[in-house]
């Protein structure tokens, strides 16, 4: 069973209003970096930085961050995990960096990027926007820019669907899956 929470017209809008506030926030776009944790938040990256520039009229660097390595899970995963590419061509040292994510959870991938973050260099801030904002946080993690907040029972799982994967952009609300499934 699967519920529509947001449609490509919802998620366009949300999209939109968080571009605005990161440029509200920042006083303009000159002194910030966006950042994609792989992969849905590197689309919603890509997706933000376009709205930027029409917004602002600049260009805002952005990167893409695997966390594959910096997860606290690698030791009960059954598969072994695959690596992809980490492209951060900017320094971040001093920089305010706008870190994307297509779902806010348990707060630990936002943890692992974080760490990640660190290890490339040492920013001025990290700020966090996301898509959807689900609850059940076991990290004292909380998202600056939020698309939509969505109640959730642990056994359901939220998808975000992106024309960038072959989908219609969506974002579906999935009940009766297990834990380690969900977003």
């Amino acid at each position: 069973m699967e519920r529509v929470i947001l449609n490509s017209v919802e998620i366009y809008r949300a999209l939109t209003r968080i571009a605005h506030e990161i440029l509200e926030k920042n006083k303009g776009s000159k002194e910030i970096v966006l950042v994609g944790i792989r992969t849905g938040g590197v689309y919603l990256a890509q997706r933000l930085v376009k709205k930027i520039q029409e917004i602002e009229g600049e260009s805002v660097p952005i990167g893409e961050l695997d966390i594959t390595l910096y997860r606290d899970d690698l030791a009960h995963r059954k598969e072994s995990p695959v690596l992809k590419k980490t492209h951060i061509p900017f320094d971040l040292n001093d920089r305010k960096i706008i870190l994307v994510d297509d779902v806010l959870y348990t707060g630990r991938t936002i943890r692992a990027a974080m760490d990640g973050l660190m290890d490339l260099g040492r920013p001025r801030q990290i700020q966090l926007a996301v898509l959807i904002d689900r609850g059940h946080r076991e990290l004292p993690i909380r998202a600056d820019y939020v698309g939509k907040n969505l109640p959730t029972a642990t056994d359901e799982k939220v998808e975000v669907l992106l024309e960038e994967t072959g989908e219609e952009d969506r974002v579906v609300l999935k009940k009766g899956t297990d834990k380690e499934s969900t977003s």
